[in-house]
């Protein structure tokens, strides 16, 4: 059994690497993270530098994170790729579909993912889908997450599990893993209680099942993403790095 590598979503910064990247990549290798995830930061500095600013701070980029309307826009759609190529990335990770009511937003953005997922495949790349509660809801006799991958082409689309979101969505994490163990090896590890954010390890989230289904599924990565914190970003980074290296042995 591979050991994933571990990284961090940079969303708990709330925009502080637009103005400081040296400076929060300096905490991720301080907190002992293999890498991180964030947006497209071309915008920051030319992605060779954004390579060498990282390498510099023994960092690898894992993956960038979008919305559904990047992916409707073709230029910027392949401008993540370009971006992700260039630095070393791999993954495309998207959150959310488009608007409208009941399943019909999946099964149109599922046409979307399943081009996208070609153009990442294509470029050496993999595209994720990011699930939140919301496509847990019942619809139709079933639920949008489960009608999204029902219809999206699993050598073309994987998934992003976020085991918070699976657990507030009303199901279990282990067993959602286990389900689409074939087309998932990236995770995010969140936690949380009484409806906020909080540090790996201190919330309600059964964190060592989902370590082992996620194990068992071939994990590549596993990122900690809390997507707000009341203390100092640096340190709630480092209490989840510790909490993923002393109980979850990761």
């Amino acid at each position: 059994m591979a050991t994933p590598s571990i990284g961090v979503q940079l969303i708990v910064y709330r925009g502080r690497e637009q103005e400081d990247l040296t400076g929060v990549l300096a905490d991720v290798a301080k907190a002992g993270y293999d890498g991180i995830e964030a947006g497209n930061l071309s915008s920051i500095a030319p992605p060779s530098e954004i390579k060498r600013m990282l390498a510099d701070h023994q960092l690898v980029m894992s993956g960038v994170h979008t919305g559904y309307g990047d992916l409707e826009n073709p230029d910027r759609t392949q401008s993540h790729l370009d971006f992700l190529q260039a630095v070393g990335g791999k993954y495309l990770i998207c959150s959310g579909v488009g608007q409208g009511e009941g399943l019909e937003p999946y099964e149109r953005a599922a046409e979307t993912f399943n081009r996208v997922g070609r153009q990442c495949q294509e470029a050496g790349l993999v595209f994720c889908y990011h699930n939140h509660d919301w496509e847990f809801k019942p619809l139709d006799g079933t639920k949008g997450i489960h009608r999204l991958t029902e219809i999206t082409d699993p050598g073309l689309v994987s998934l992003c599990i976020d085991v918070y979101w699976v657990t507030i969505g009303g199901e279990i994490p282990r067993e959602f893993i286990t389900r689409y163990a074939g087309r998932t090896q990236y995770f995010h590890f969140k936690d949380g209680a009484k409806g906020s954010f909080i540090e790996l390890g201190q919330g309600t989230i059964d964190l060592p099942a989902a370590r082992d289904a996620a194990l068992e599924a071939g994990a590549d990565w596993i990122i900690a993403e809390q997507d707000r914190s009341d203390k100092e970003p640096g340190k709630s980074i480092a209490e989840s790095r510790e909490y993923m290296r002393t109980q979850l042995g990761l």
